[in-house]
């Protein structure tokens, strides 16, 4: 199983959008896939559909051992979109890891139990900080996608998260990978935003993909609605731009879909 994290410690840079999207672009291609929402507040899991009622199980119980993957796993509306929801609860998770041996490889040992074949990938959304949840997605990650505001601090953040997968590297996961860095909130129209997108890619070159996602106000509108903004309106610009950035993706991503 292919492991995803969707990263960045700045908020509001389009993380969960990226997350719920891409994941249901790669389910509506043939893909078997886990979005593991590990954000307390849950958005991932809402932008789905999945209620409070639902969420009988979460990625805070897995975390802190007390139910199995299978357990937790909640199938989604969208075929072959698997989903571990978030609850409140998970705000509580950075204090109570701390007493845990191994403490940053719970996702990891987690996902190891998962029966061989049953997801191609999985991804995780993580919340906007680099604490003990988003330290677990990516020790269980081999790579990140990096969503990226197209605004004035986003280089400062970005050399900042950088630095995060260099030590996470030494220390815990030597094969952690940038797979890219998504541009998101693109406004064509602000000279701002083009002159960012020129420094994110004179500064990283190939790493960030050529799909840009939109300004688009879908984007914004589908999560109320409990669906993915594929689902909501397929054919809205960030909707064309999500399958786009899927394709790009899977280009990058090993031959076989259940690649270790």
């Amino acid at each position: 199983m292919i492991r995803i994290a969707v990263a960045n410690q700045k908020g509001g840079v389009g993380k969960t959008t990226t997350a719920i999207n891409v994941a249901t672009a790669l389910a509506a291609t043939g893909w078997r896939v886990l979005l593991v929402d590990l954000d307390p507040q849950g958005n991932a899991s809402t932008g789905l559909g999945i209620h409070q009622a639902e969420r009988v199980r979460s990625s805070y119980d897995l975390l802190l051992g007390e139910c199995g993957l299978a357990d937790a796993v909640i199938a989604t509306r969208i075929p072959r979109l698997d989903l571990i929801a978030s609850t409140p609860d998970l705000s509580g998770a950075e204090i109570e890891l701390v007493e845990f041996e191994h403490r940053t490889h719970r996702l990891l040992t987690a996902l190891e139990t998962a029966p061989p074949g049953k997801w191609d990938i999985a991804l995780f959304d993580c919340p906007p900080s680099l604490g003990l949840l988003t330290l677990n997605a990516m020790v269980a990650a081999q790579s990140l996608l990096v969503p990226l505001q197209c605004e004035f601090f986003a280089l400062e953040g970005l050399s900042q998260l950088l630095q995060t997968v260099e030590r996470i590297r030494g220390r815990f996961n030597p094969t952690l990978s940038i797979l890219g860095v998504a541009l998101t909130m693109y406004d064509r129209r602000n000279r701002l935003t083009e002159q960012v997108a020129q420094d994110v890619r004179t500064c990283l070159g190939k790493a960030v993909f050529e799909t840009v996602i939109p300004r688009n106000v879908r984007l914004s509108e589908a999560p109320s609605h409990g669906l993915p903004a594929l689902i909501y309106d397929h054919k809205c610009p960030g909707s064309e731009a999500y399958m786009a950035l899927a394709r790009e993706l899977i280009g990058r991503l090993p031959r076989q879909k259940a690649a270790a």
